[in-house]
């Protein structure tokens, strides 16, 4: 067999369990909120006063403390998977 397709039939990833699943929604959530906290930020700011900035700051410490659990636990759950061996067949 060549290697392309040897390497095309062998799996990039674990299967994405149900707490792995938890973890990228609550990660992707948290990201979104980022995102919408950037975008309307003036309003916020407007609306909340001096909160708005420590709000932010703090949704922004969340989104990096998601990032890494989420990222350490997917790749623990790749290295289990690549390290038994399976190829997925």
């Amino acid at each position: 067999m060549p290697l392309w397709l040897d390497l095309l039939r062998t799996p990039m990833a674990a299967p994405e369990t149900a707490r792995l699943r938890r973890l990228r929604m609550s990660w992707q959530g948290s990201c979104i909120l980022t995102a919408v906290c950037v975008a309307f930020f003036s309003p916020m700011h407007e609306l909340m006063g001096r909160a708005a900035p420590c709000l932010v700051a703090i949704i922004l410490a969340t989104t990096v403390r998601q990032s890494l659990v989420y990222w350490l636990a997917k790749q623990r759950a790749d290295n289990r998977l690549f390290d038994s061996g399976e190829k997925g067949e």
